[in-house]
């Protein structure tokens, strides 16, 4: 990848749908509740991703969200979104995720994506697969992230998964509270720790966990910046200035609004490209092409 060649470096997008394994219905009410909840139902294959944010000439990060345990339905596999990215490197940058519930196997699989699959971070969503963050059961493959000086991203804040089920679904917002993964970033000082989302209704302890910890980082996925909470706009245009990365959670929402928005939110001219591309760069290790 070139960053020279594109205009932003997307670093929160989802794939949802499988092109390699039949669709897993199990679960589905997951699916209708959050339809319901961000009023679409828009769920694009890895092609149609890739061939989207090649026309923007944005770069993507992109991941699933294993949840095996929690949520009992088989996941979209590491390895389709790996090939995909060695397929088009120009455009896409993969990272995996595996349910931490799976331990030393989880840490295998880790490995594997890393050193054969070219795997280059991983995603974890506490709320969805049902553990906190600090929990040891998840440190052999964060001891595996870690020993590659990967970067890890953890969904934070509230969750519209489960919203408006009975019980939530079962699924915890406790688990997603940014504070929660202090101690990761104590443990794992070599593990760049991305804390995803505004991270409502805890964004003061998120900016004070990023303005403490070096190894904290902070993507802006999954909001429109319209709505950013203003101590969020603040902190980002000021002391975490180069901390602070460009993520739209598509396919929820779309990076042209996304940057449409976050060119009247308030963000000062100068720290525009820094959220935009070359914070992403740095954490990504991304160098133009000599």
């Amino acid at each position: 990848m070139n960053p020279d060649a594109l205009i932003a470096i997307d670093t929160h997008t989802h794939l949802e749908v499988s092109c390699r394994n039949p669709f897993d219905a199990y679960g589905e009410e997951y699916d209708r509740a959050a339809d319901k909840y961000f009023r679409s139902s828009r769920r694009p294959t890895m092609q149609e991703t890739i061939d989207y944010y090649r026309e923007k000439k944005i770069g993507f990060v992109n991941f699933c969200v294993d949840a095996e345990a929690q949520l009992g339905r088989q996941r979209i596999p590491n390895e389709e979104i790996a090939e995909a990215a060695a397929a088009n490197p120009d455009i896409m940058i993969a990272f995996g995720s595996i349910d931490p519930h799976k331990g030393k196997m989880g840490a295998r699989e880790a490995r594997r994506l890393v050193e054969q699959c070219g795997v280059r971070g991983f995603k974890f969503h506490p709320t969805v697969q049902g553990f906190e963050p600090a929990d040891r059961m998840a440190w052999p493959i964060y001891e595996v992230i870690a020993e590659h000086r990967l970067p890890a991203i953890f969904h934070s804040g509230h969750s519209g998964i489960g919203s408006g089920m009975r019980c939530g679904g079962g699924l915890r917002l406790q688990n997603s509270n940014p504070m929660l993964l202090e101690d990761v970033a104590i443990a794992f000082p070599d593990m760049q720790i991305v804390v995803a989302h505004p991270s409502w209704p805890w964004q003061d302890e998120a900016i004070s966990l990023a303005m403490h910890k070096p190894n904290i980082w902070i993507d802006l996925s999954g909001w429109s910046p319209k709505y950013f909470p203003a101590q969020l706009v603040q902190y980002a245009n000021t002391l975490l200035k180069d901390r602070i990365l460009f993520g739209s959670d598509f396919p929820l929402i779309t990076p042209e609004r996304w940057m449409s928005d976050f060119e009247e939110a308030g963000f000062k001219d100068a720290v525009k490209p820094l959220i935009l591309k070359e914070n992403a760069c740095r954490l990504l290790g991304l160098r133009a092409a000599a």
